[in-house]
């Protein structure tokens, strides 16, 4: 049983999403307490727009991490894998989910010229965009209200927030490095894997040997492999998701930096110090210090 549970979490997974009554829009809202219970990794041919109102977590969106506070305001691109907001790793309010499929008006609506500012944001959007300030306010009320409106009401209100979107200059493009699973099938399932594992197991160490393995690949192959989809080596992949996990502690946790090390998976403080401060640009003490600033 244990076995076929852990099969189940490593196993790449493909969203299937069906508009209701066969409509052209899927608008769906998740409170805390219906939150799934373990991480999804997942990709679809939809663009994904999300509000999560008020909270806290990580942006896992291609190859792209990143912690977030006060909320997130994103835009997400067809197939471009990403982990969902609504799992045990982050806490929330309420989260807002729109899904629609590029052409969701019909073939060349958005290529008409009142509709071309928000094809270049469904363009800019395959890379996965982060909106904050007003915009995020402003925008996530009205994707809050298209939840529960009649589905003309909800296409009316999404074309409104999509063109504040497009028109804004409030947001930060999340993978620069580029992540797109326009790939072969079992190259899907071989990056998942990898990713679900360290995910899993970020806190350990992860040896080239055993995650080649779990790729079925040689070492030397795995290597440029990784580097080849994700922009990354594996390292430095695996390095930064600690990092951003530590960025979570930092803020989270009242807990000494030496736990925090630990907790994120380093085995070597003066390493992680160095390692936090390349990544954001402060030591660890100063991340916190700063950002309890803000938070007051």
């Amino acid at each position: 049983m244990q076995d076929a549970h852990r099969k189940q979490i490593l196993t790449p997974t493909f969203e299937n999403i069906q508009p209701i009554s066969g409509g052209s829009l899927l608008v769906r809202q998740f409170s805390e307490a219906a939150r799934n219970t373990r991480p999804f990794w997942h990709y679809h041919p939809e663009l994904e727009l999300v509000y999560v109102n008020g909270g806290s977590g990580k942006r896992h969106v291609g190859s792209h991490l990143s912690y977030f506070h006060d909320g997130e305001l994103v835009l997400i691109g067809a197939n471009l894998p990403h982990q969902g907001f609504n799992d045990r790793l982050n806490s929330y309010e309420k989260e807002t989910v729109v899904q629609m499929l590029p052409d969701f008006l019909g073939e060349g609506f958005f290529q008409i010229k009142e509709m071309q500012a928000i094809g270049k944001l469904f363009h800019r959007a395959r890379q996965g965009l982060s909106f904050h300030g007003e915009t995020k306010q402003v925008v996530g009320e009205m994707i809050e209200a298209i939840y529960g409106q009649a589905p003309f009401d909800q296409v009316i209100g999404l074309l409104q927030a999509l063109r504040y979107l497009a028109e804004s200059e409030e947001y930060t493009v999340l993978n620069a490095e580029g992540f797109t699973m326009e790939i072969q099938p079992q190259d899907n399932d071989r990056i998942n894997v990898v990713l679900n594992h360290v995910r899993e197991h970020f806190q350990q160490a992860i040896t080239l040997t055993e995650i080649s393995e779990k790729a079925n690949m040689s070492e030397p192959a795995f290597c440029r492999y990784f580097k080849k989809v994700t922009g990354k080596t594996f390292t430095r992949f695996v390095n930064d998701y600690r990092l951003v996990h530590a960025s979570k502690l930092l803020a989270e946790k009242q807990i000494s930096i030496t736990e925090v090390c630990f907790e994120s998976g380093f085995s070597n403080y003066s390493h992680f110090t160095k390692q936090f401060k390349l990544f954001s640009g402060k030591s660890p003490s100063e991340y916190r210090s700063e950002l309890k600033q803000v938070v007051e």
